[in-house]
């Protein structure tokens, strides 16, 4: 099971979720090391000075911002904590917005929310009124000393954390050279349109992400292990379980009450809360960035090396 990284709560209008968040991704990369081709020494990495070419211990290392080519601004650990939010404890939900509003260049990293003890409750309204509404709410969470902009997406029987790249940190659109204007203008007739739809028609057909494979990956994992065979290498050891403590949860007494409080702070004093009770209600498919589909190869198994 994997490790929750934090916990918290989960919070939106005056409802208080216990939760944990769980690392919503395995990253699969292979990592290689550089080594000597001489006699296949690991090579070190030295932080030397740059003026005097010395090697400089970590201790004396220190962070800055170099506003201008060659000059710096010191800040030190107490700098940044004094600028770090003070939400270290919660994810708060700040709006909610259609699931289809956010494009996908927003997202950037998924964590999955699991409930904490006797939280489940708390949870499933939430994870339910989400799914029926099409809506995803903007959050707000601060891990270490980084705050981050988030969306709670529900996904199945979870609640999905899906960080947001800011704004300001995407490249804007506008300054691209991309075809702009009436689809005229590059002469695209409607039988390539149609002839185009039917294509994408053809080749379509229901998303099975457990059918897509890095057939990279597994062809250079095949000749490692051939090549630990041969050369008589040993296998990597196992990683450690760890299990980390459940958060206590919050004493949410009337979801109603609190539901209903919270809708009238939103509404305006002279406005009364509606019943929540027989209000018809569509249910849609929770939006979470697709990647396009694409037809893969069967996984092919990688001949053992023949030694020479």
């Amino acid at each position: 099971m994997a490790r929750p990284i934090w916990s918290g709560t989960l919070s939106f209008g005056l409802l208080n979720v216990p939760v944990s968040l769980v690392t919503g991704e395995r990253r699969s990369d292979l990592s290689f090391r550089m080594l000597d081709g001489r006699d296949h020494n690991p090579i070190k990495y030295l932080r030397v000075n740059a003026e005097t070419g010395e090697e400089v211990e970590w201790k004396d290392i220190v962070k800055a911002y170099e506003y201008e080519k060659g000059e710096f601004v010191v800040i030190d650990e107490e700098d940044i904590k004094a600028a770090a939010p003070e939400r270290h404890e919660s994810i708060d939900v700040e709006a909610f917005v259609d699931a289809s509003a956010i494009g996908v260049r927003f997202y950037d990293k998924p964590y999955v929310l699991t409930p904490g003890k006797k939280s489940e409750k708390g949870y499933v309204l939430l994870r339910e009124t989400l799914a029926r509404t099409g809506k995803v709410g903007i959050a707000r969470v601060v891990l270490r000393t980084k705050e981050y902009l988030a969306a709670v997406i529900p996904e199945g029987d979870a609640l999905v954390l899906m960080f947001l790249r800011f704004a300001d940190e995407l490249v804007d659109l506008d300054d691209l050279a991309l075809p702009r204007g009436d689809i005229d203008r590059y002469r695209i007739t409607k039988k390539e349109m149609d002839m185009a739809a039917e294509l994408i028609d053809s080749m379509s057909t229901d998303w099975k992400p457990d059918e897509y494979h890095d057939d990279l990956r597994e062809r250079l994992l095949a000749l490692v292990e051939a090549r630990v065979k041969e050369e008589g290498g040993t296998t990597a050891p196992g990683e450690p379980s760890a299990k980390a403590a459940e958060p206590a949860a919050t004493n949410v007494v009337d979801f109603m009450a609190l539901l209903e409080k919270s809708l009238a702070s939103r509404r305006g004093p002279k406005k009364k809360a509606e019943p929540s009770e027989g209000r018809p209600a569509a249910k849609k498919k929770s939006a979470t960035p697709k990647k396009g589909p694409a037809k893969t190869r069967p996984r092919k198994t990688a001949k053992k090396r023949e030694s020479a």
